[in-house]
């Protein structure tokens, strides 16, 4: 935890460690950490001897205005793997600072946690996705058009970063070893999945039929409004990311009718019982994997 929290600048480091004192005082610990996006909230549900906070009830947190992002930290077992679990996020088109929407990241990074798992809800780029397939990320475009970790960081260039075990180098956010083990955990629970690239972009809009067509050249292969900065924090401080989106949506243009934030929650809520079993499989390797 020390080691992480000196990698944040002066301005920030308070917040998060006051954050930190709080939870770790209410016993919150664990090997690994989960993200949970739009509808993919139930897995909570599977987390034995389970103790919540709601985020207003955190110290320098922000409660979530977006639905069915219940907006609290649990913290338990699941499948025999202590976890801390965040049932719900901010997104950037809430109007937040980096500072305040990264928050919580850094607070899951500086508690403790060896890996996280960040899932969401996402629109299909790839031709061959359909609703309610899964996708584990392999890459990410951060399109928010500026560094979401602006400010943040102590050594931004990434030397203090031996602390935790890191050089700097190219971003590689997602870790390719977890990211098979999270594949090969879905295929052992008769999930399939697919693989690809996720693009981020503010929101809350949709994506107009040309911005479609030029994630689709860039070989994205799913679009959404979160994630990116978070993968992008959690490398920074040393953490090891695998990421896993939920298709809630073919990419909508010409001809097709208009999507809701409601149509996204439906199909997540369709496919989040699969969701929580492949989380569930896949725990005990992911723990493994980083000890």
């Amino acid at each position: 935890m020390t080691a992480r929290l000196a990698l944040l600048s002066d301005r920030w480091r308070d917040r998060v460690e006051k954050a930190v004192t709080f939870l770790a005082g209410r016993g919150f610990s664990g090997d690994v950490g989960l993200i949970l996006g739009s509808g993919l909230g139930n897995f909570v549900d599977q987390i034995q001897d389970a103790q919540a906070v709601p985020y207003g009830d955190i110290p320098g947190y922000h409660s979530t205005s977006v639905a069915e992002h219940v907006g609290q930290l649990v913290c338990g077992t699941a499948a025999g793997v202590p976890v801390v679990v965040m049932q719900g996020r901010l997104h950037p088109y809430e109007g937040l600072d980096p500072a305040e929407l990264l928050l919580p990241t850094a607070v899951l990074a500086c508690l403790g946690m060896q890996s996280v798992v960040v899932t969401n809800a996402a629109g299909g780029l790839n031709p061959l996705y359909r609703p309610a397939d899964l996708m584990v990320i392999r890459d990410q475009i951060d399109l928010h058009w500026h560094d979401p970790l602006r400010g943040l960081l102590r050594d931004p260039l990434g030397r203090a970063g031996r602390a935790v075990g890191r050089v700097p180098g190219p971003l590689r956010p997602y870790d390719s070893e977890l990211a098979e083990a999270l594949a090969a955990a879905a295929a052992r629970a008769g999930v399939p999945v697919h693989q690809g690239v996720y693009a981020s972009m503010y929101g809350p809009t949709y994506e107009a039929r040309a911005e479609i067509t030029l994630l689709r050249r860039a070989y994205c292969d799913a679009v959404g409004m979160s994630t990116a900065p978070e993968a992008s924090l959690l490398h920074a401080l040393g953490v090891r990311v695998v990421g896993l989106s939920c298709i809630t949506n073919p990419a909508r243009e010409t001809g097709q009718p208009e999507l809701s934030h409601q149509d996204v929650v439906e199909v997540g809520a369709k496919v989040r019982d699969r969701v929580a079993e492949v989380l569930l499989t896949a725990l005990p390797q992911l723990r493994a994997s980083v000890r």
